[in-house]
């Protein structure tokens, strides 16, 4: 076969292991590679001609793969060490994960004795090989040995064959790759926290330290909130959701998450209306939190309040197109704070809470300058402004504004459903397969476009949005339980469409397999008030 690695061919035997060409790459640490664009183990056995891409954690898939094995590892010292312990993997916070043991409660000694076996994991070097049996042979082995471990994503696969990974004598199902060797898993942290303990990993941007800690109570507080809520609803994993909706009692269960939402926004508006200085509504989140529907249902929320949301949109404030700066490409960049009149926003806002008429500018983004036609404005006494944007938590966008008058909400889509206990949903899958499906909808777009274009977005969220999110007064989780069963039947057709000749191959194969694990959830079952509408349309 003809193998070719950046710049040379060569030729291979069939059969020959991606890391057996490891010296072929000038890439110092390789954590996995792209055979033809799909993310291999380094110990995948080549089958055919094609090119191999090595990736380390510098890319996504790379760091992907990285945490994934501290949470094997981690679960394999447990298990030594605690053989009855329960370990779940409950949220992501910034650069780490919370675990916590479900029928234990942590203690520093423990924490301490978890470190060390941790350690003399990572220094053994082990080996961790994945081996393939049938469906019947892993259930029956789980069965056997009296744990739960990986078990729920036994009952998922509806494949006849079930990888589960080995290394030693401990054994686990991982959904996607695993590194081939623990002495991978060097750089981390594992402290007590909360109720259990984080694991803390290194970034993207500086993958041999790990960066500083950083408080999230917020958003740690608002995950809590709904964690509790929906296991309340019994709908811990997507076993529990499946069978909710092959027993056609699916929804149900979507009138009470839809309920969650509508509780929670009436509770935001309540408190709103309860503070009489507040002049101001800010709110900000990430792409596909859905900020337009919340924003509507607020406002219908304090009108029955006896409040009416009066908005008025960022957009029309950019600075002069000379004046905008530019990205590191020589591009506009149109997302930095700088891009925004600031200046003028706040002459704006002061005269209109101290009751006086603006004029408000319309952007003409074609020349790249405001236009006044004539839109005038003025707060009245029963009004109070909303403001939507991805700057609204940065206090330099309203810095004249007194935070005695502003309210501040953070939204976003903080998926609280796991695969099982060690497999988790990210947040950003789930906000990325609403893009994919809006952008199509409403946009046009094809899943491919939506991909090329999300690590850019990502990017802006991690500069504009993330760092600010604590600044926060409330922050509404817009996550649905059930939505991806309704996304799925949209996304997966477009994320088909991609083959092995693009680079975003082995990110829609990823999403189409985790998709893939839903049972399908009828559209027409999704309330027309609901926020997921606001990604599949109203038909």
């Amino acid at each position: 076969m003809q193998i070719k690695i950046e710049n040379k061919i060569l030729e291979v035997e069939e059969g020959t292991k991606i890391k057996e060409l490891l010296a072929n790459t000038t890439m110092a640490n390789p954590i996995a590679a792209r055979f033809n664009n799909e993310v291999k183990s380094l110990n995948y056995k080549l089958k055919e001609s094609g090119t191999i891409d090595f990736i380390d954690m510098t890319d996504k898939d790379g760091m992907r793969i990285y945490r994934k094995g501290l949470i094997y590892i981690i679960g394999m010292a447990i298990e030594e060490l605690y053989p009855n312990a329960k370990m779940i993997v409950n949220f992501q916070l910034s650069n780490s994960l919370l675990c916590e043991l479900k029928n234990m409660e942590i203690t520093d000694e423990m924490i301490e004795q978890i470190n060390q076996k941790v350690a003399e994991i990572v220094n053994s070097n082990y080996p961790i090989e994945k081996k393939s049996v049938s469906k019947e042979e892993a259930v029956e082995f789980y069965r056997n040995i009296d744990t739960e471990k990986g078990k729920l994503q036994l009952e998922l696969t509806t494949k006849k064959q079930v990888s589960l990974y080995w290394c030693e004598n401990y054994f686990n199902y991982f959904y996607g790759i695993l590194p081939i060797n623990t002495g991978v898993m060097s750089v981390y942290e594992i402290i007590k926290y909360h109720r259990g303990f984080l694991v803390r990993y290194p970034s993207r941007k500086n993958i041999n330290q790990l960066p500083e800690f950083q408080e999230n109570n917020k958003l740690l507080a608002t995950l809590d909130e709904y964690d509790v809520l929906h296991k309340g609803l019994n709908v811990p994993t997507i076993k529990e959701l499946n069978k909710l909706t092959r027993e056609n009692k699916i929804a149900e269960y979507i009138e009470l998450d839809e309920a969650l939402h509508e509780k929670k926004i009436a509770l935001i508006a309540d408190e709103i209306v309860k503070n009489k200085n507040l002049k101001m509504i800010l709110i900000a989140g990430p792409s596909s939190s859905g900020k337009t529907t919340f924003a509507r249902r607020l406002g219908v929320q304090l009108r029955i309040n006896g409040l009416k949301p009066v908005t008025i949109s960022v957009d029309n404030y950019f600075v002069e197109r000379e004046f905008n700066p530019k990205d590191e490409n020589g591009n506009y960049d149109f997302e930095c704070i700088e891009s925004i009149d600031t200046q003028l926003f706040n002459e704006h806002l002061l005269k209109l809470l101290n009751g006086e008429t603006v004029e408000i500018p319309d952007f003409d983004f074609e020349h790249g300058t405001k236009r006044y036609n004539g839109n005038y404005l003025k707060l009245h006494d029963d009004e109070i402004l909303v403001v939507e944007g991805i700057h609204c938590l940065n206090d330099k966008l309203t810095s004249l504004i007194s935070d005695s008058q502003k309210y501040k909400i953070y939204i976003s889509c903080l998926t609280v459903l796991n695969i099982d206990n060690y497999n988790r949903i990210s947040t950003t899958d789930t906000r990325l397969i609403r893009r994919i499906v809006r952008d199509n909808q409403f946009r046009g777009y094809k899943a491919l476009h939506t991909l090329q274009m999300w690590d850019s977005v990502v990017r802006g969220e991690e500069k504009n949005i993330f760092p600010y999110q604590e600044e926060a007064d409330v922050m509404f989780n817009s996550s649905l339980i059930y939505e991806l069963g309704v996304l799925k039947d949209y996304a997966i057709p477009l994320l088909q469409e991609i083959d092995n000749t693009q680079k975003e191959f082995s990110e829609s194969k990823r999403l189409i397999r985790m998709l893939g694990y839903f049972e399908s959830i009828p559209s027409q079952d999704v309330p027309k008030s609901s926020l997921l509408r606001e990604f599949i349309g109203d038909k």
